[in-house]
């Protein structure tokens, strides 16, 4: 008995040691016309040396914001009250018998948290093309981040970050130094903003979001080089995101936070096998099961409210027998090539390009939806884009009920696009700014002539509003005004108002979250069964394809290297590559 006490004392004494952030009764309000608006409410939590805490919730719970108080990175608009003590290392301090006090990091100010972003507690942000300048290059900008806290040379800087881009993982590590952001991809920018902050060695890492739009493979690579890296810095992470699942790869304790305040909180397997909050049960429950393929997703409103949908969610669904298609394809697509040029001579002959859709051909039939899946730069959105005549493709066919599309005139194509619509992947840059979400909606309806006056376009529109769960006053509202959610609906019931046949959904699901995400797979399956839609549905996430597709292709470098039935894509794969992809998803 007297060993097992020594034991607990020794761990507790070791936590208390190791302990580097205690933050108590974080508050954040923005100011309002009416006073002030609170988005975050007390929170606690303690972060200890080389340890993990998730922070999981929906867009707006106030996981980033509660974050970036911490790094002094809120408005001047925004008031942040609480306490936030900061134990600073050894290594980071006066070498001293006596160690430092705390400091509260709320307390500071602007000029004095300039010496603790970024030499003791970093950020790395969600979306890395954003975060990183376009006009200067990736290796510059680490640098200025370096020379900012350190005293060293431009010589001595890039030495520094080349070894550290080594450490990241990076490929050609020089040549991405010199590279500017566009020229490299999604990862390996995400693997330049962990370099950038860490190149100052803090013991705190803040990562908001660092996966959310990547491939699963890629996405498996950047908490595997995440934990790595915690293992030798002995590093204390903040890992925030919205996916359970990718949580339960990474964290040791998990604060599930809605509406601004922690509602749950506790060790990760805890949180994971015995959740005890309904809005936690619900986050753990909307992401599509592997296992099983349910009538419908629940939601987290379905588990705050008890709703008659978590019981059927448990139905399993009738999925078209893709054995036995109809004897007419809808689209038929043979030895299907876009390429684009590379290199040119002075004289304009192309002798490098790129294959980036390469000899496919495959069949989709009326009434079925066709998952299409790899990683970015596969070639998937190209793909979708050059058949729909929207990029132009270098050889092959595509005929649509019989009708060959590359050999329509303009006028004729202009008419069939009627039938075939696309919705893009972010629903922020899809929307005009200035016009409202009815306008919007209502236009394709007036560049095809439909209906015979606005009146009638209005309450068509305003119907279709109803249908994607938007209520008809939402017509005069601006796209500032919605949630990313609420604003794909608005995207979808653009895409339906001309009632197409044919709909491609481009990555449509992948920056949502899984609740939202939920809402809207629900959303375009209740539209399949009502009105017979045909889906072209692409994304990187197998799990969500696995849910809503009927058949599944799998795409690598341009080319087709499987197309099968879901279930028996997921359960019996053919191709290492497949496999890969299936391996990498995150799984609770």
């Amino acid at each position: 008995m007297y060993t097992l006490f020594s034991i607990l004392t020794s761990y507790f004494i070791m936590m208390e040691d190791s302990k580097l952030l205690d933050l108590s009764n974080l508050c954040v309000a923005f100011a309002q016309k009416n006073g002030y608006r609170n988005v975050v409410n007390n929170v606690n939590y303690t972060l200890y040396r080389g340890r993990t805490l998730g922070i999981v919730g929906e867009s707006g719970s106030g996981k980033s914001v509660s974050s970036l108080a911490l790094m002094g990175l809120l408005p001047k608009t925004a008031k942040v009250t609480g306490k936030a003590l900061l134990s600073e290392l050894s290594d980071k301090s006066d070498q001293s018998n006596n160690p430092p006090s705390p400091i509260d990091l709320l307390a500071l100010s602007e000029d004095e948290l300039r010496h603790y972003r970024g030499n003791h507690i970093a950020m790395i942000f969600q979306e890395p093309m954003t975060s990183l300048n376009p006009v200067h290059k990736c290796g510059a900008q680490v640098v200025e981040m370096l020379q900012q806290h350190e005293k060293v040379s431009f010589k001595e800087a890039r030495e520094q970050v080349i070894e550290l881009f080594k450490e990241v993982l990076l490929p050609r590590p020089e040549k991405i130094f010199d590279s500017y952001p566009h020229e490299i991809s999604g990862g390996q920018k995400q693997r330049v903003m962990i370099a950038m902050a860490l190149v100052c060695n803090p013991s705190i890492l803040i990562a908001d979001e660092p996966t959310t739009a990547l491939d699963v493979t890629v996405q498996k690579t950047i908490i595997e080089l995440l934990r790595d890296l915690q293992k030798k810095h002995n590093l204390a992470i903040i890992f925030i995101t919205h996916d359970l699942g990718v949580i339960a790869q990474i964290a040791d304790d998990i604060a599930v936070m809605y509406h601004g305040e922690i509602v749950e909180h506790g060790d990760t397997q805890q949180i994971l096998h015995n959740p005890q909050h309904p809005y936690t049960k619900g986050l753990l429950a909307c992401r599509p099961p592997l296992d099983s393929r349910p009538e419908r997703l629940p939601t987290v409103k379905d588990f705050l409210e008890n709703n008659q949908n978590i019981q059927n969610s448990q139905k399993t669904q009738n999925i078209q027998n893709s054995q036995t298609p109809p004897p007419t394809p809808l689209l038929k697509v043979r030895d299907w090539n876009v390429r684009f040029p590379l290199k040119k001579t002075l004289f304009g002959k192309v002798t490098q390009e790129l294959k980036a859709v390469d000899n496919i051909s495959f069949d989709i039939y009326r009434g079925e939806t066709l998952g299409l899946v790899g990683e970015s730069g596969c070639g998937k959105t190209t793909l979708g884009r050059s058949l729909l005549q929207l990029i132009e493709h270098s050889s092959g066919t595509v005929e649509y009920n019989g009708k060959p599309l590359d050999k329509l005139s303009s006028k004729e194509l202009r008419h069939l696009r009627t039938k075939m619509q696309i919705v893009f992947q972010d629903p922020y840059s899809s929307l005009n700014p200035r016009i409202t979400i009815g306008e919007a909606i209502a236009e394709p309806l007036r560049s095809h002539r439909m209906y015979s006056g606005e009146s009638e376009r209005r309450e068509a529109v305003e119907h279709l509003l109803e249908e994607v769960g938007l209520d008809r006053d939402t017509y005069n509202r601006y796209p500032h005004e919605f949630s990313g959610g609420q604003r794909q609906r608005v995207c979808i019931a653009r895409a339906l108002i001309v009632k197409p046949e044919l709909v491609i959904c481009d990555e449509s699901v992948s920056a949502l979250d899984v609740s939202v995400q939920a809402q809207v797979l629900n959303l375009l399956n209740d539209l399949k069964r009502k009105y017979g839609y045909t889906y072209l549905f692409i994304t990187h996430d197998l799990s969500v394809v696995k849910f809503f597709s009927d058949r599944i292709m799998v795409m690598e470098k341009g080319r087709m290297v499987e197309l099968a039935d879901a279930d028996e894509l997921y359960s019996h794969p053919q191709q290492e590559y497949t496999k890969r992809l299936i391996d990498a998803i995150p799984r609770v």
